[in-house]
């Protein structure tokens, strides 16, 4: 009796109650089945250092993967054509891949890369596409950075990945530039000797690599010498003002001139000679004669 029920067709289907039990069961078994492979995969990337939001992508991406899949077994057990169907998405999805989503596959691939390669992360300070703040997040399709004045800047992430990025925060310690000009009537000894005392006796400055201050430039009015210092990567803005102010206050104090860009104008008069006078009273009264012809007074 009970063999006969599962062998009866559902009316207007053409299934019968066993293929539809069947295919239940694949159901139910191929979801849970990808919940857990999901919660596997899940747990072992966690582990590594991709950005959470990248993780978040990935783990939809491979549900939506999964899901499919079940639902195309689920179908395939009820004894639908389920070849047709995935031929036809197919030629669907290339078709839309192809004209309109190229630059949106750039972009999420691009992100995969940075997200596992990790030329920036959260928090550092990068220079990207000429766009220059911190990494606030590296999303799928876009990378943020935050301006020092607390701009949001969005960076498609194809151009992050195909662009140079300068990363000033990844190595630990930095150099501090600092470039001064003195005049040519000041002793460059003198001048170098008092760049390399306020250096080296500021207590941020790190004292190895060694402090140094090289002429760069005989400029137009100055000596140019530039004051090298390294410090901690987060020290480098205190650094760097506490220098350029600190050698601002030593040279005035020490007598030594920070010249400042000057252009000497001389004005010489010329007085025309008796003969230019002359000739140039002539041509005046030529055009006033050419003049009264053309007017029709002669």
């Amino acid at each position: 009796m009970s063999y006969g029920i599962m062998q009866q067709v559902i009316p207007y289907t053409g299934i019968t109650v066993s293929r539809l039990i069947f295919a239940i069961i694949v159901l139910v078994v191929g979801f849970i089945l990808s919940k857990y492979t999901i919660g596997i995969f899940r747990k072992g990337i966690q582990k590594t250092k991709i950005p959470d939001l990248t993780i978040q992508f990935l783990t939809h991406l491979l549900t939506v993967f999964l899901y499919a899949i079940v639902i195309l077994a689920f179908l395939k057990s009820l004894n639908f054509d389920v070849d047709s169907y995935i031929v036809g998405v197919s030629a669907v999805i290339g078709l839309v891949l192809g004209l309109g989503m190229q630059d949106t596959f750039t972009n999420l691939t691009a992100g995969v890369c940075v997200a596992a390669i990790r030329p920036i992360d959260m928090g550092e300070t990068v220079t990207v596409n000429g766009q220059t703040g911190k990494v606030k997040a590296v999303g799928i399709m876009s990378t943020e950075l935050l301006t020092p004045d607390n701009q949001l800047i969005t960076i498609p992430n194809k151009l992050v990945w195909g662009n140079s990025i300068v990363n000033m925060t990844r190595m630990p310690t930095r150099r501090v530039s600092v470039d001064v000009g003195i005049s040519y009537s000041s002793e460059i000894e003198k001048a170098i000797g008092i760049a390399l005392n306020l250096m080296k006796t500021h207590p941020l400055v790190l004292q190895e690599p060694e402090p140094a201050v090289v002429t760069t430039e005989l400029a137009n009015s100055s000596v140019n010498l530039q004051l090298r210092a390294w410090a901690k990567t987060g020290d480098f803005p205190a650094v760097k003002n506490s220098l350029t102010a600190g050698i601002f206050e030593a040279y005035n104090r020490e007598g030594i001139e920070i010249p400042f860009p000057q252009m000497d104008i001389n004005i010489k008069e010329i007085k025309p000679k008796e003969s230019e006078k002359h000739i140039t009273e002539q041509k005046i009264t030529v055009q006033v004669e050419a003049h009264d012809v053309e007017g029709g007074l002669y």
